[in-house]
């Protein structure tokens, strides 16, 4: 496994990220905890979930399912560099009430005390933003994070799913304040989904922030969706956002394109999209969401794969990227 430092800080991490977002709702205990075993076994020590992960009446379930996994010891706590995430409500499903969910400094402060609970540990070492607060002002928010890292509760923060001028906006709050500020985004961001290389990646990179890349494979779109389709059987009908893309004509083409551009070059769809993430300037490595212990294993074969200047300009043509702003759209 390579490491590389996440964004401005001194913290090592995988290149790659065990997502756990299927601990619960697709994968039961035991079988992910198996994952994890695997994935620290193979030197990935970035595991990234959230609190509100097991959805619906089990909010929350996918971090206890971790925390189970910690309470085996043999160092599964100390070798994890953990992160988790803040914003969706916890509240009763059906049942609302004020301060549930956002980033008010209560809701803060009662997000990392429950996830510590169910994390069954004392600090999180990455606390992520899931989305932007339009309610809530930067100061408020940093007064808050700067009380839990003061108590040692948490150690580093990260933002998730926030416009460039957001990560500005945060990371200008804290300077002035003397907060250290956000250490890393977490963006949609794959071949298929380039947007976020006009304005989020390049505020990202100018500010220090590691870029955590999350659904790399576009829903499963960039993992040999349209092979898949010809194969049919269990298990091979595209959903969610790669059954969305592939109902669009041009993004079925370029599927199509893809695929066949790889079969030419002998590699597998879903390792090259991994793959072409780890050369990207400014990400850290990609959240893979393994439902299997064979699913993390193909992707951990990306790390170890070269993608050759040749196929790289291959990939652009296929997917070409947006640049940056202005450019992108100014002239």
């Amino acid at each position: 496994m390579e490491y590389t430092q996440l964004g401005r800080t001194g913290l090592k991490v995988s290149r790659l990220v065990l997502g756990t977002m299927n601990f619960g709702p697709q994968t039961d205990e035991a079988d992910s905890h198996a994952i994890m075993d695997a994935a620290l076994g193979a030197g990935v020590n970035f595991f990234d979930t959230a609190n509100v992960y097991g959805w619906g009446e089990n909010k929350g379930r996918t971090e206890k399912i971790i925390g189970s996994w910690f309470a085996k010891g043999g160092g599964r706590r100390e070798k994890t560099v953990l992160a988790t995430k803040v914003y969706g409500n916890m509240g009763v499903e059906g049942a609302p009430w004020p301060n549930e969910d956002r980033l008010s400094a209560l809701n803060i402060r009662r997000g990392v005390e429950a996830s510590l609970r169910r994390l069954g540990t004392d600090y999180i070492d990455l606390y992520q933003f899931h989305h932007v607060d339009r309610s809530t002002p930067w100061e408020e928010i940093w007064q808050a994070v700067d009380v839990l890292v003061q108590q040692g509760k948490i150690l580093y923060v990260g933002s998730s799913n926030h416009a460039g001028w957001h990560i500005a906006q945060a990371n200008e709050t804290a300077r002035r304040r003397g907060s250290y500020g956000l250490v890393s985004e977490q963006c949609l961001y794959n071949l298929a989904e380039r947007r976020a290389e006009m304005e989020v990646i390049p505020a990202a990179r100018a500010y220090g922030l590691g870029v955590i890349p999350w659904s790399p494979l576009h829903g499963g779109l960039l993992g040999g969706a349209l092979r898949k389709e010809r194969e049919g059987g269990a298990g091979r009908t595209a959903e969610g956002r790669s059954a969305t893309s592939l109902r669009d004509t041009a993004m079925r083409e370029k599927v199509q394109a893809y695929e066949d551009l790889l079969d030419k070059h002998g590699l597998e769809p879903g390792e090259v999209a991994l793959a072409w993430l780890l050369t990207r300037p400014g990400v850290t490595g990609p959240i893979v969401g393994p439902r299997t212990v064979e699913q993390l294993a193909s992707a951990l074969r990306a790390v170890e794969l070269e993608l050759g200047p040749e196929l790289l300009a291959g990939l652009d043509e296929i997917f070409p990227g947006p640049g940056e702003s202005p450019e992108a759209f100014a002239w």
